[in-house]
């Protein structure tokens, strides 16, 4: 459904073509410079719908059935939730849905745009589900943090609506290409040594290895050892240093506001086509976190000399561990996730910062009276 233009990797960034499905265009991603200029516009109206629930909450269930019903007056949609068609009262509705299953149902050209019902886990999940080119996705705040989802569920009736007509603010947010490179591989699929296993499911021809697309942070620790975190880090084949600690993170910039500046790290717009490299308690007073151009090719490898092994996680998933002659092999991606934004990126972002992470928070000063200024 999503096709982006290959070449350097800003352009890869934030130059997009149409869709294939439902002709999408982004306009204005040239102007790197303004971001409120990334507009979504149709050159088809969409007919596909994929929603997403935050699973093991009750509470959605309702809004959950508001958005289903509002959206079968027109087209069918194509909507996930299995759970929930036990409900006699929404049986009818049900009948318009088609479900799929995770790991084993392609849907990258069956969807045209995503809704999530949650938090930011919510959009994670999103993200996951394609590895190659994602659809636009809104997001509403239905979760517990809600950084990532700007649209407030009570007016959603004119919010995806407008989004149907077209026209709204767009923000690209890059992810991460991350291979995994085993020393001692194991056969999966029934693939012989020379394939990689995409995360997906799907198969193409290289070295062994596993294929992630991480929208957040890829998260290195040392595990449940009590020892150091011992590892080597490598940018475009040089080594830069050593890591000796908890761990390491690599962020995209959308992975800045996570776990990154939990760890002391600064926070990145994700229009700024950067990757941030962030030390989880480093034993070292000097070693802070530094960010490096989009496009350059990071590679971590466990130290020779390393007490332990490590383990490697992808967005808070997929964790395993990492031991002697096994690579992580990251670089920018050519899909991002095209984030549909409630005004615009730039308002949208620096709200979320006040509103989820409390930035800047302080009590005024107390303004000086003219008796006060002769002290």
């Amino acid at each position: 459904m999503w096709t982006y233009c290959s070449g350097p990797p800003l352009q890869n960034a934030l130059h997009a073509c149409g869709g294939r499905r439902c002709g999408l265009s982004l306009r204005g991603l040239r102007h790197i410079q303004d971001p409120a200029s990334q507009r979504l516009t149709w050159n088809k109206a969409p007919k596909s719908v994929l929603v997403i629930k935050k699973i093991r909450d009750a509470s959605l269930l309702q809004p959950f059935k508001e958005l289903c019903v509002f959206l079968t007056e027109g087209e069918g949609p194509f909507l996930d939730d299995p759970a929930i068609s036990g409900d006699e009262s929404f049986g009818p509705v049900t009948k318009k849905f088609c479900t799929f299953r995770e790991d084993l149902d392609d849907i990258s050209n069956r969807v045209d745009f995503i809704i999530c019902l949650g938090g930011d886990g919510t959009l994670l999940y999103a993200s996951s589900l394609f590895q190659d080119s994602v659809p636009p996705v809104m997001g509403f705040h239905l979760g517990s943090l809600g950084f990532l989802t700007p649209f407030q569920f009570d007016a959603f009736q004119s919010q995806v609506t407008q989004i149907i007509e077209g026209n709204a603010a767009i923000i690209l947010r890059s992810r991460l290409k991350v291979q995994v490179f085993k020393e001692n591989w194991e056969k999966k699929d029934g693939s012989d040594e020379k394939n990689i296993v995409l995360a997906n499911g799907g198969v193409k021809a290289s070295r062994p290895a596993v294929q992630y697309q991480v929208l957040n942070d890829v998260v290195v620790d040392r595990g449940p050892s009590s020892y150091l975190s011992n590892v080597d880090l490598f940018l475009d084949g040089h080594l830069i240093t050593t890591v000796q600690g908890d761990g390491l993170i690599v962020s995209t910039p959308t992975g800045s506001t996570a776990y990154a500046v939990a760890a002391g790290a600064s926070m990145i717009h994700p229009n700024v086509p950067a990757i941030m490299i962030t030390p989880i308690c480093p034993h070292s007073l000097s070693f802070r976190p530094i960010v490096v151009p989009a496009g350059v090719e990071l590679k971590i490898t466990l130290s020779q000399d390393a007490r332990n092994t490590a383990w490697v996680s992808f967005d808070g998933r997929k964790r395993q561990e990492i031991c002697h002659g096994d690579s992580i092999s990251i670089t920018t991606s050519c899909f991002p996730v095209p984030s549909i934004c409630f005004r615009d990126p730039v308002n949208d972002w620096f709200e979320s910062l006040g509103e989820c992470l409390h930035w800047n928070v302080r009590k005024k000063q107390n303004h000086l009276g003219a008796e006060d200024e002769d002290f």
